[in-house]
């Protein structure tokens, strides 16, 4: 299989809904909550790209475009933007869905730095 084959079957979607324990006192969903979803679809991604045991070593920037209310459905999606020796870096979207309408719009973007590691956690090559 190929790089760019590899990449594009890597590519992974999550969805969820927007529940009322997730969100703040502006009744939109928690910063910190949709960075936790962003981590785990990012750690997916990078386990179906490399088949491997891979951590997060760090998160860049992160934006916040637009509030995400409690009553709609968000889609996750994450895909392989870099590959190193021992690292990947994961690309994650989270998009918007109205529950009862075909609104769909993006609100946050991120990226994700995971590394391939050995049973000691050291890091090894990640193809």
């Amino acid at each position: 299989m190929t790089l760019e084959e590899r990449i594009k079957q890597s590519e992974t979607h999550i969805f969820k809904a927007v529940f009322p324990n997730t969100t703040n006192h502006y009744d939109t969903l928690f910063g910190g909550t949709a960075m936790q979803l962003m981590d785990e679809v990012a750690f997916i991604c990078a386990t179906r790209f490399s088949r491997k045991r891979t951590v997060t070593v760090c998160s860049d920037r992160i934006d916040f475009n637009k509030p995400i209310p409690a009553g709609t459905i968000v889609e996750l999606v994450a895909k392989v933007t870099d590959v190193g020796r021992t690292s990947v870096k994961v690309s994650v979207e989270i998009f918007i869905e109205e529950m009862y309408s075909d609104s769909r719009e993006k609100a946050i973007t991120g990226c994700f730095s995971l590394v391939a590691v050995d049973d000691n956690k050291r890091p090894i090559p990640i193809l």
